[in-house]
């Protein structure tokens, strides 16, 4: 089994916690700011890292008084703001456990997480989100109280905080210890309900360390700006924010996508954490603007003049030629591109789906690196990332200090460190299939290079994940669409692609019932596949599929096609279980034409 070390860089106290991240940044670094937030009229107000710190003991002392007792799970269910992180860091002073849900969750994923984390307080952004919970709260024995962001429950908590002393507080903050759970976060499996993976301060503390003491003076050197939009729900921004936090970084906060433009020229962030999906959108609408204006060609060029030159550093040599064209286009192209992110961005992670060589070159080309990393919920985000001084297009870099990683006899990424969790939350059988001998199986195959670095090559794991960083089961969606009598069998499809989609195949039996049924004629396969009336009623059977799910794992498009899936045909196996990969490969041309129609709308 081949295997690669990177050591430690740092050591950590037993008795620390999350919280000593942020009393770390306030000695070191009182006078960065610790975030800007966006105000009414436009524009950013600076709040430094003392007065954020007041406001978390603040709302710490709140969550004390509300009865939130050492160990109890306090949910946060809200887009990105400012809010999340200081509930977050709230929850974490006053002892507690914090387990994020996303905030387009539908009311049966809200019960699943807040039911099996037992969460005992929530802290919700809107009346929709309260309405929401309210409508599973019968299931929820555990919860005492809902509070909502957009109706002042932090304020109310501030104002109820006010009698709990500042030793009660410290007490509380300093019980929890680096071994002691930070928070539970649920990901999706391939089969079944989400797991509950716990992930401890130890791997917060030392994951963060291990990330700065590596690359902080180089990708985020004092001062830098970060501009945080993904969900804070996510794992990859939840760790980047508080890595943030700890160094004297400024962030602020968007939860909109449509205002991104805006928002990056407004704030002018010298650092971007995104995924593929957004890297992709920057490229497409330059090159989509630079052709409507005529200038299709000058881009072009300037594009691939971008990807020669990265090549070129890569390879150590750049022709004095490719330099020159090459600063011909920055003050052409390249510049108009970067002010588009705002002007000042100089590095950038990538994370949640691969990026792909050719835009890794394009960004280095056009000045501003963007660093590819690998991990999962369960490595608390990264387990490797792109080095800076050895950027590496197509590959995910090596292990942070204090990990190893290897891959098995049959091609599986392990790894075991700082960053690997606990284990799943009411869920030891998944634990020890997932943890063995000291190593957590990722479910991903991939290479390792004799440097450490690392290149993933395929998924074991049947989990889609999307161009835009999301996880969606496809098993969960599958299994209703089969419950229809029209629908034989089908696959849903979406990796590393814009949105998910579906193929269904028509039961042959049980056609000229449903035909007979419904006083319609008798008809062929291939008729029943492009007849209105039946696609009428397949979508209502995918309306269905995605109410039990998120609107980012929702299906948004779905084809019929008429023929099936078999063991004869060698799309299933003998026990009726669907050869995924053999059905993608095999339908390459149905999926090709799936994704480039227009996207689907709603």
């Amino acid at each position: 089994m081949k295997q690669y070390t990177t050591p430690p860089q740092h050591h950590s106290s037993p008795d620390e916690n999350s919280t000593d991240l942020l009393l770390g940044r306030l000695r070191a670094d009182p006078s960065v700011p610790i975030f800007e937030l966006a105000q009414e009229g436009g524009g950013y107000r600076p709040m430094r890292t003392a007065d954020f710190v007041e406001d978390v003991k603040a709302v710490a002392k709140g969550l004390i008084a509300s009865e939130v007792a050492p160990g109890d799970v306090v949910a946060i269910l809200s887009r990105t703001r400012y809010e999340w992180a200081l509930a977050d860091w709230a929850i974490w002073w006053a002892g507690g456990v914090s387990v994020p849900i996303y905030e387009s969750s539908s009311p049966s994923q809200i019960q699943w997480i807040a039911s099996d984390s037992a969460a005992k307080f929530a802290l919700v952004e809107s009346t929709r989100h309260k309405e929401d919970m309210e409508s599973v709260r019968g299931e929820l024995p555990a919860l005492q109280r809902i509070g909502v962001l957009e109706d002042g429950i932090l304020e109310d908590l501030r104002q109820r905080g006010a009698g709990i002393s500042d030793e009660e507080l410290e007490s509380r903050r300093t019980a929890r210890r680096l071994d002691d759970v930070a928070t539970i976060i649920y990901t999706s499996g391939t089969t079944g309900r989400p797991k509950g993976a716990e992930l401890t301060h130890a791997n917060f503390v030392d994951t963060t360390r291990s990330a700065v003491t590596l690359l902080g003076e180089k990708v985020l050197p004092s001062g830098s700006r970060l501009l945080m939009f993904l969900p804070m729900a996510h794992v990859f921004a939840r760790l980047i924010t508080v890595l943030a936090a700890a160094w004297p970084v400024t962030t602020a906060f968007t939860p909109d996508t449509k205002n991104l433009l805006p928002d990056l020229a407004a704030f002018k962030p010298t650092f971007l954490l995104a995924v593929p999906r957004v890297f992709e959108k920057v490229y497409n609408g330059a090159e989509a603007k630079a052709i409507a204006s005529g200038k299709g060609r000058i881009f072009g060029a300037a594009a691939k003049t971008a990807i020669d030159y990265s090549t070129a550093l890569a390879d150590g040599k750049v022709p004095l030629t490719l330099s020159l064209k090459h600063k011909l286009f920055d003050r052409l192209v390249y510049g108009t591109l970067r002010e588009a992110m705002g002007g000042q961005v100089k590095w950038a992670v990538s994370g949640g789906a691969p990026l792909g060589a050719r835009l890794s070159h394009f960004f280095r080309g056009i000045g501003v690196t963007v660093l590819e990393g690998y991990g999962l919920t369960e490595t608390t985000a990264p387990i490797c990332v792109n080095l800076p001084w050895d950027v590496r297009p197509g590959t995910v870099g090596p292990p942070l200090p204090g990990s190893s990683v290897a891959i098995d006899d049959s091609g599986e990424l392990l790894v075991k460190g700082v960053m690997v969790f606990k284990g799943y939350h009411n869920n030891p059988e998944a634990t020890a299939e997932s943890l063995k001998d000291g190593w957590f199986h990722t479910g991903d195959l991939g290479s390792l290079a004799d440097d450490g670095s690392i290149t993933i090559t395929g998924r074991r794991k049947e989990v889609i994940v999307t161009a835009g960083g999301k996880n969606v089961s496809p098993a969960q969606l599958e299994d209703q669409l089969r419950s229809h009598p029209l629908v034989s069998q089908c696959v849903v499809i979406g990796d590393q692609k814009p949105f998910v989609a579906a193929i269904l195949t028509l039961d042959a039996e049980m056609l000229p019932t449903w035909l007979k049924n419904n006083g319609k004629p008798e008809m062929s396969l291939t008729q029943a596949a492009e007849d209105a009336e039946i696609r009428a009623e397949l979508q209502k059977v995918v309306d269905r599929a995605n109410e039990s799910v998120s609107r980012a794992e929702s299906i948004r498009s779905f084809v019929v096609i008429d023929s099936d899936f078999t063991e004869e045909n060698g799309y299933l196996t003998p026990s009726l279980k669907l050869k995924r990969n053999v059905v993608v490969k095999d339908l390459a041309p149905i999926i090709e034409k799936i994704y480039s129609a227009p996207k689907p709308q709603g």
